[in-house]
């Protein structure tokens, strides 16, 4: 099956000559920005090599949580927990967020000692967070049939719609005055000074003082062309949904190998959380070492495979002239096929866990992939070496949830206004300087 069905995104018609700021990515996190930018009076052209939202923007489980992650991450995501809170009255557009909760399980007592253990990181953060467990666990999850034996519950965890919440972002930066245009590809970016001075499109040429890098799979590929060496490598995903079915859960749950969430149909969006899929690339030798300490942490939910992937990467120019046309260009959209081995036990995961599914259907799967960095937290941050250069990817599957803080760190940066949280965990350098770096659970 196709991805997600998106709602229809009229791109602008007019390449400007000249803006402030080009962003790169139609995603969440390059609409987030672009909205920012233009909202502090920045001239920006957002560009997206093919639809707004085309890829892992629409193609995730739709949380919006600071449930269980980084801790480095947690300071942004309150920030972004307060920005979806109002996105809808901001944008003037649906985008299907609701403080709806969210439940991490333990089946055994070193689970539970886990989650009660990162549950620390939240002190101070007036999130309302707690364990619970018998009568209060039975009403977050009515019916279920799982062996819960307690949970985190973060009640002021959310929800929101893939499919409706970027084009409701992209929306209003174009009518706080952005250029959006779609099927248009930036090619290369231009230096000048030993800065940035503009970018080359498949449509011409456009002079900026500043381009941001938000996108997401394809950003390692882009700035490799220009020189920076980002680690990323991509992880695949697959999630289906349902038909609508009353009884089921309000909150959303990720308990063993289930990722459920309630959708505002009515329905449920599900995906085998421990069923991620790492096809054999290229880069995997390139940059594999590098990612041996998420190897070692993450390695029962991680499963390897040879596949045509690593001749369409091999295949694929690594440099190439801005005359050129160029892998942006060959792929508009990411759409993979989804692992049916994943849809089946995800599947029945959550027909056993509520029985209530059993009423439902399967009416659409997908399949996603996902930027992931070495230590699993995204890079935000200034190029250094080449000034006017910025890098807003590498959300590891976090992206959907944290995007409209991330774009206003990104803007932030661009802008040099007081970042809205300290950024040094998020620098590229972090990956050259010595400091170390890896995954931290919370735990």
């Amino acid at each position: 099956m196709p991805g997600p069905k998106l709602p229809h995104f009229q791109s602008d018609l007019a390449l400007p000559k000249a803006v402030d700021a080009v962003v790169i990515g139609g995603g969440i996190i390059g609409a987030s920005t672009a909205l920012e930018l233009a909202e502090r009076g920045y001239s920006v052209l957002l560009c997206e090599k093919g639809q707004i939202a085309g890829e892992q923007s629409s193609r995730n489980w739709g949380w919006v949580r600071i449930a269980c992650r980084d801790p480095r991450e947690i300071p942004l995501m309150a920030e972004s927990l307060r920005l979806w809170e109002g996105l809808a009255e901001r944008t003037g557009h649906e985008t299907g967020f609701i403080r709806s909760g969210i439940l991490y399980t333990a089946e055994t007592g070193k689970r539970e000692a886990q989650l009660e253990r990162w549950l620390r990181n939240l002190d101070g953060w007036d999130q309302g967070a707690r364990m619970v467990r018998g009568e209060q666990l039975a009403q977050l999850m009515p019916g279920h049939q799982t062996k819960a034996q307690a949970a985190l519950h973060t009640p002021l965890d959310g929800r929101a719609e893939p499919q409706l919440a970027t084009h409701a972002i992209a929306s209003v930066a174009r009518a706080a005055g952005a250029k959006v245009m779609t099927d248009c590809a930036v090619r290369s970016v231009e230096t000048s000074a030993g800065r940035i001075s503009g970018v080359m499109t498949e449509r011409g040429r456009v002079a900026c003082s500043a381009v941001v890098t938000a996108g997401g799979t394809w950003s390692r590929l882009f700035l490799g062309n220009a020189g920076v060496d980002l680690p990323q490598l991509k992880v695949l995903n697959s999630v289906l949904r349902t038909s609508p079915v009353p009884g089921g859960p309000e909150t959303s749950v990720r308990s063993g190998n289930l990722g459920l969430r309630k959708r505002s149909d009515g329905g449920y969006t599900v995906s085998d959380a421990m069923e991620n899929v790492v096809d054999i690339v290229p880069d995997s030798f390139r940059l594999g070492w590098k990612y041996l300490p998420s190897l070692r942490q993450e390695w029962q939910a991680l499963q390897f495979r040879v596949s045509g992937r690593w001749a369409e990467e091999a295949a694929q120019a690594r440099r190439w002239d801005p005359q050129d046309t160029t892998p942006f260009e060959q792929c508009r959209v990411l759409d993979p096929a989804p692992s049916q081995k994943a849809l089946r036990s995800g599947w029945a995961a959550a027909q056993k866990a509520f029985p209530v599914l059993q009423d439902a259907d399967v009416v659409q799967s997908w399949a996603g992939l996902m930027d992931v960095t070495p230590d699993a937290i995204p890079v935000i941050s200034q190029v250094d070496s080449l000034p006017g250069l910025f890098i807003a990817t590498g959300f590891s599957g976090h992206g959907f949830g944290i995007g409209p803080a991330a774009g206003r760190l990104t803007a932030d940066l661009v802008t040099g206004s007081a970042p809205v949280v300290d950024p040094h965990a998020f620098r590229l350098s972090r990956f050259t300087d010595g400091s170390g770096y890896g995954p931290q659970t919370g735990y």
